[in-house]
């Protein structure tokens, strides 16, 4: 018995290490692609509209 909690525990955490790891292939995909599109465009950075109104440069 104490192995199948084992290989439940080992299972948990191999389940929840591969969503971590596909969330993070995301938000580096997303930044390759707004590099990209700055790079194509001559931009020197993306602004974002903040909660004032202002417009500034995107910091990541």
């Amino acid at each position: 018995m104490p192995q199948l909690i084992l290989l439940g525990l080992v299972g948990a955490a191999a389940w929840l290490g591969f969503k971590q790891m596909a969330r993070d292939a995301e938000k580096v995909s997303e930044r390759n692609r707004q590099a990209e599109a700055e790079v194509r465009s001559g931009a020197q950075g993306t602004l974002v509209r903040g909660p004032d109104g202002v417009y500034r440069v995107r910091k990541d």
